[in-house]
Formats: structure tokens, sequence, C-alpha cells
């Protein structure tokens, strides 16, 4: 007798519902993967305009340790399947007080730059790379569990890690431990914005961050990190995956407390399970009844802490601006300050830190000849009624323009041949992000580990949640995990095997660089 495969929908083809689905797939299952929008990847898609390519929102690929144990589960390689280019230098850092950075993983050269500036610093890098090591270390097997309960707390994982944790001290003070000039004391903690938060809030669990960029590197995949998400696509399709596009999840059927079918746009979906990769408090609050939602009711979402959200400039300019590396991270001269507007005030900062993107001194893939394709960031609140942004929008993009000149780009105007724009209202209207908080849920103590909404989810029988509203958080590498341990819950659930995922983690011994294919160029280097 031929047993039919369990079915599973998957809402969202963000990078956690990507890597879930290939998962899912390959462990037999059959899969249906819904998207609201005309493309996958999420906030990780391309924004393509008059043959220039933009990333949407991620662009830094870090720690490619865990997409490559996914694809390796469903026998794929991933630096053959995205050709990436490790970056050296990672980034460019400059400061609104005075100092550059050209940040390398080359530690004597980091210290040779910290001696123009911080002398008294000088081989502190090390040292914290070295702690750093061994408290990732001691933290994985915490990322790469789930957690249901208090009870989870008392693993002998999490208890071998406390010494480490040190809950009460913020991550700017964790890098003050190390380094005495506040500037290099934001240079190792400015990673804090991966997740949406100042590092003087931020739990200092997160110094990790940083030490992945410096031990596993800075990676750029050809075509931008949206064609990692295009290539998830189409191995899943390969795989079986249905993928549905501009198919929005209209309303659900509900038994009791189990989720029993998704009704879209354009048909009705009957599953075993499901698992949802949509902004989690946006689709929860949209689709699930009130009713259904203790915990996470409507009252008490509104009452949870949410990230920054973002400014936007995609930019599409004549020339190339070769004097600037890839990656260019520009501190306010009141760093303090700009992230109390951001958090606390809630208005718009006029000396704003910012990220430009110069992807194309890297990737000649992503504009015309003798053009490139410039990205900018620029952190600011949450949708908040302090702030207008079809008042603001036009004003704070003549701002940033200005502020551009800050790091050697004067004449930026007269280049500019395509312009797109996302302002915290889109992020939220059009890309259906509650408040338009980007990061998510914030990543304080009160909302982490099992105080984060649960990989299965805790109150809908037969839903499972992936992304950066759930566990691990935010960022690439743990929305990734995210996907893992989801997979791993929902397929014992079923009784389905789950070895083929943990066999792939057999080669963590192996570093990244070590095969040809990890090094294939992209167009002309930064080097």
């Amino acid at each position: 007798m031929v047993v039919a495969p369990r079915k599973v929908v998957v809402v969202g083809a963000g990078p956690g519902g990507l890597a879930a689905a290939m998962q899912l797939a390959g462990a037999g299952c059959d899969v249906t993967l819904l998207e609201r929008r005309d493309r996958v990847g999420g906030r990780t898609s391309s924004i393509e305009i008059d043959g220039f390519r933009f990333d949407c929102g991620p662009t830094f690929f870090l720690y490619p340790r865990v997409l490559t144990e996914i694809f390796r589960s469903v026998g794929r390689d991933l630096m053959r399947e995205v050709p990436m280019v490790r970056l050296d230098p990672q980034y460019r850092l400059t400061f609104g007080g005075g100092g550059v950075l050209d940040c390398t993983r080359d530690v004597d050269a980091m210290d040779r730059q910290i001696a123009r500036f911080a002398p008294q610093d000088v081989g502190a890098l090390q040292r914290y790379l070295d702690d750093n090591r061994v408290k990732l270390e001691k933290f994985r097997p915490i990322l790469e569990s789930p957690f249901s309960s208090i009870v989870d707390l008392l693993r002998p994982s999490v208890l071998a890690a406390v010494k480490h944790l040190h809950p009460l001290r913020s991550l700017g003070g964790e890098l003050e431990r190390y380094f005495s000039d506040p500037r290099l004391v934001i240079a190792f903690a400015f990673q804090s914005k991966y997740l949406g938060m100042s590092p003087f809030r931020c739990p200092s669990l997160f110094s990790i961050l940083s030490f992945l960029e410096y031990e596993h590197g800075v990676w750029h995949p050809e075509g931008g990190c949206g064609r990692v998400s295009e290539r998830m696509a189409d191995i899943a399709r390969e795989m079986g995956v249905t993928v549905r596009l501009n198919e929005p999840v209209t309303s659900v059927t509900m038994c009791g407390r189990r989720l029993e079918a998704v009704q879209t746009s354009a048909d009705h979906y009957e599953a075993d399970a499901f698992v949802v990769n949509a902004d989690f408090a946006d689709w929860i609050s949209k689709t699930i009844p009130n009713h259904n939602r203790r915990r996470w009711s409507d009252e008490k979402l509104s009452q949870k802490k949410y990230s920054c959200s973002t400014f936007m400039l995609y930019l599409g300019i004549e020339g190339i601006y070769d004097q600037l590396p890839h990656h260019n991270i520009h501190i306010s001269r009141d760093y303090e300050s700009n992230l109390r507007e951001i958090e606390h005030e809630h208005v718009l900062s006029e000396d704003p830190s910012f990220y430009l993107q110069n992807a194309s001194v890297t990737d000649v893939t992503l504009a015309p000849a003798g053009h490139s394709s410039l990205y900018v960031l620029v952190p600011v609140t949450h949708q908040h009624n302090n702030v207008d942004w079809s008042v603001e929008s036009d004003r704070y993009r003549e701002l940033i323009l200005d502020k551009l000149c800050e790091i050697g780009i004067n004449d930026i105007r007269s280049r500019i041949r395509v312009e797109h724009r996302i302002t915290p209202a889109d992020w939220q209207d059009q890309y259906a992000i509650y408040r338009g908080a980007t990061f998510n849920l914030a990543h304080n103590l009160g909302q982490m580990l099992h105080k984060r909404p649960h990989n299965r989810f805790e109150e809908i029988d037969g839903l499972y949640l992936v992304g950066g509203g759930t566990h691990p958080g935010s960022g690439l590498p743990v929305i990734y995990e995210s996907s893992r341990i989801t997979s791993r819950l929902l397929l014992q659930d079923l009784g389905l095997d789950t070895s083929f995922i943990d066999e792939a983690t057999s080669g963590r011994e192996q570093p990244f660089g070590s095969d040809a294919s990890s090094q294939c160029a992209v167009g002309t280097t930064a080097d």
C-alpha cells in the first residue's frame, strides 16, 4: 500500500520559508509555498530597474556555514549554486567625530590602523576575537535548539553558557571591556543594527555578531543576496515544491485550536501542517482570529517592543565610485543621540548614521556598463505618529544625499539615472511588516528564547514559525537556523525522519574558503 506524502503549506517565500520548503521537500513532504508578492525573497529579494539590480534588504551575507549545511542536507553545494566572494576589506567605517577604519580579517593590519588614533587599544582586537570564539562555541547549541518553555533554560548547554551571558551588561558595556576608545566600541558594536537595536540596549550576547564577520567573513553572492533567494526557489521547484506567487492568504479554517486550511485569493489549501514565514505580528494579527490568541492577542502585540525601521534609497548612477569599498558605514558625530532619536524620541535625526553599499566595485552584473548600483540605508524610527512620511520623505531624501559628502560623494545628484525609495510606511503597507519594524520584535531579554513566539507556535496546533519573529531572531544566519529548528520539530511531529538534517552538520570542521569553489570571483574584486 502506497502512503500519500504528508502535505505542508509554507506561507511566505522569504529566506526562512524557502529554506524550510527545501528541507521539508527533502524529507518527502508534498510542499506548497505561497507568496503574496510577485517574486520570492521577501525582504531578501531583488529590485530591478532598467538594467540596475539592487538588494531590497540584507546586503551583508554572513556566516555561510548554516546555509551551506542546509544545502548539503538536500544534496546541494551552496558555493557552487550561488558563487560568492569574500570581501577584504569587509567594510569601511567612517566616524563623524574623526577617524576611518578599513575593517579587515588581518588583525595586524587592523592594529596598525587602530594605532593611528587609539594606540592604547592595540592588541585588544585579538583578545576580543579569542574570547568570542569560545563564547560562540558555548552559545551555538542554544541558537540551534528550540525554546518552548522556561524549563528549556535548565538544559546542560544553557547552564554551560551562563557565565558568558552577563544579562545585565549591554553590548556596548561588553565592548568597553576591550576598547577604551568609544569609536572602537562602536566599530565592534554597530552590528546590533542587524537586530534593529541600539548597542547600548542590546544584550551582551550579541558581541558574537562582529566576531562572525572577522572569523567567518563578509561575503557577496554574485548578483546580490536576492540571488540566493532566487536560487533557493529554483532548487525547491526542482525538488517538487509548488511555488505560487501573487497569492496572499486571506483567511484560515480553524477546528478548535487546530489550523486546518488557508484560503488565498485564488485557492483553498488543506494540509497536515503550516509554516508561516510572513512577518509574525502583521500576519498573525490580520489572519488568525483574535479570540484564538491569548498570549499573542492584538492588545498584547501592541504592547511589545519593536525594532527600528529603515529609510532606503536605491540609486542607479552613471559612473563608478571606485575610491569607495563595497560596504561603507558612517557613524554620526553623536551616535548615542542618534540612537536616542530613533528608539526613544521617535523623531528623524538631522545628523543620522547611514550605510552605503557600492557593490558595483565588486560585481559588474548589477548595473549597465559604466554605471553603478548604490544602496543607501538610514536607520530611523519604526512607524510613529511623530513622523509623517508623506511629508518627510522628499526632505529626508535631500538630507541624505547631502550627507553622502561625508564619505566623499559630492556629485551624486547629477549622476542619478534611476531611483527607488522605501520608507517605514512602505515597509508597513507594501511589505506587510508590523509598524514597518524591519527587524521584527526587538531582541531584548524579555523577548528572546522562550519569550519569543515559539517555532512550534504555542497557541495554534499545526502552525509553525520561521523567520526573524521567532527563535533565534533576526539576521540571515539565524533566520536560516530558525528554518532548521522548525523543520526538525515539524517532521518529528509528523513521524518523519530528520537524520538528513543533522548529518549535514558533520563537516563543520572545514573552514570556509578551503574549497576553490568558495573563492569564485564576481566580476572584478575589491582587492
